[in-house]
């Protein structure tokens, strides 16, 4: 609850997450013409990349951080309030729009973004360097161990098959359980015993890496050392879905937010996008994601044009009402335009 020492802002969306997704939603709704702010805590998976892969237009050597830093700018630029604060809780106003609670101030809107994302479970150490060695994306990283001796930690059904998909571009796949049981059903171990993948009982207890930062091998509590050039860890995730349960909406079972094609969630007026949803977790998809929610909070936003049945009991729209951009915005948007 607020009070009068809070400090309280208003807008037409509010953004919670400064990631890929985030950042894409909030900028095509400020271009849009809707007061905006992203409301950021900093990090999170986008910014612990080394590198950005398959991401057209963006060259590997952009690291994570880099790429948010000039998405950052570019919204601010374009008149978005990019805001660094913690964001504890969000309900309802009693009036259809939406209360975000942060550590700094609370922001009232119309439609609020959730793009919170998720956190990796990382496996115990000792650990290959994050980015140098140990990853967490096959879909991102898999091109860079080309036949590569290569890992993947886990116990599960998952990393099991992980395990096998690495096959399709290397001949050198361990799967390292550490120790734990398998957790694998029978269809998943005959698929291990139909494939070329040595299963690694032991747990790691020492890491090798050269003088470039990257893993050369890692260490085996039997005293076997094996060379790897890097792997995956497949440890399941945990989902940053606390804000869409404060405001009821539907939580599919495996921790994301139920969504439709267009990001909008189970409750009027809230929207999720990119890590925090199902389907693919990449950069490229939650940017995509992140435009569709803009575009369709802005259908439901935009003043015109009136239907019918407004124009017939208000009368015609009248030239003092347009355009609706807000003032702030249109001042940011005069001063971007380089026609003359």
């Amino acid at each position: 609850m607020s009070d009068d020492s809070t400090d309280q802002r208003e807008y037409d969306v509010v953004v919670i997450g400064g990631g890929p997704a985030g950042l894409s939603a909030g900028l095509y709704t400020t271009r849009l013409g809707h007061s905006t702010a992203v409301v950021e805590r900093g990090g999170g998976r986008a910014a612990m990349m080394r590198d950005v892969h398959n991401l057209v237009g963006v060259t590997d050597a952009t690291s994570g951080n880099e790429f948010l830093e000039t998405g950052r700018e570019q919204l601010e630029a374009d008149g978005c309030d990019v805001i660094r604060d913690f964001v504890t809780s969000a309900g309802e106003t009693g009036d259809g729009r939406v209360r975000v609670c942060g550590t700094d101030a609370e922001y009232v809107a119309d439609c609020v973004v959730i793009a919170t994302g998720f956190d990796d479970v990382h496996p115990r150490p000792p650990l290959p360097r994050t980015g140098r060695g140990l990853h967490y994306c096959l879909h991102c990283d898999a091109y860079v161990f080309v036949d590569e001796s290569v890992y993947v930690m886990g116990h599960s059904d998952s990393a099991a098959h992980v395990a096998a998909i690495m096959l399709n571009v290397t001949d050198d796949v361990d799967l390292l359980l550490r120790g734990d049981d398998p957790a694998w059903n029978d269809e998943t171990a005959s698929m291990l015993e139909d494939h070329p993948i040595d299963v690694i009982r032991e747990d790691v207890t020492g890491v090798r890496n050269g003088a470039d930062g990257w893993l050369e091998a890692l260490e085996f509590a039997d005293g076997s050392v094996r060379e790897y050039r890097g792997g995956f860890a497949m440890y399941g995730s945990e989902y940053h879905n606390g804000l869409a349960a404060d405001l009821g909406c539907e939580i599919n079972a495996d921790g994301t937010i139920a969504v439709d094609d267009h990001g909008r969630t189970s409750v009027d007026g809230v929207f999720a996008v990119g890590d925090v949803t199902p389907g693919h977790n990449q950069v490229s998809i939650a940017l995509g994601e992140g435009a569709k929610a803009g575009i369709a909070i802005h259908w439901e936003l935009r003043e015109f044009p009136r239907d019918v049945a407004e124009t017939e009991s208000a009368g015609p729209v009248r030239d003092a009402e347009v355009p609706a951009i807000p003032d702030e915005l249109l001042e940011q948007a005069v001063e971007f335009h380089t026609y003359e």
